[in-house]
């Protein structure tokens, strides 16, 4: 098992998009994924808890990863949590 630090840095936290994109990216992966913030819990691969967890900036999120690449994982985990998302306004956006 591994256990990893991550201070959200996105302006906006952790909304809708973002959470896709981490969703998206451990998918397909073989381990067992939990985050733990604000005194609450969830698997990584449920998009409603990750979002119910209403995670802003300067939130600080702790990731545990259990199975395949624990290391390689939750580096990499930890990394989609701090990245700052550069999504356009949603009037920007082309259908």
């Amino acid at each position: 098992m591994v256990r990893k630090k991550a201070v959200i840095k996105n302006k906006a936290g952790i909304h809708v998009r973002p959470t896709g994109v981490i969703i998206n990216s451990v998918k397909n992966i073989n381990a067992s994924i939990v985050v733990r913030a604000k005194g609450m819990e969830s698997d990584l691969k449920d998009h409603v808890s990750l979002l119910a967890m209403g995670l802003l900036q300067g939130d600080t999120v702790e990731i545990i990863v259990s199975g395949d690449n624990e290391e390689e994982v939750g580096e990499k985990i930890k990394e989609l949590f701090e990245k700052k998302y550069d999504f356009p306004p949603r009037s920007e956006v082309q259908p």
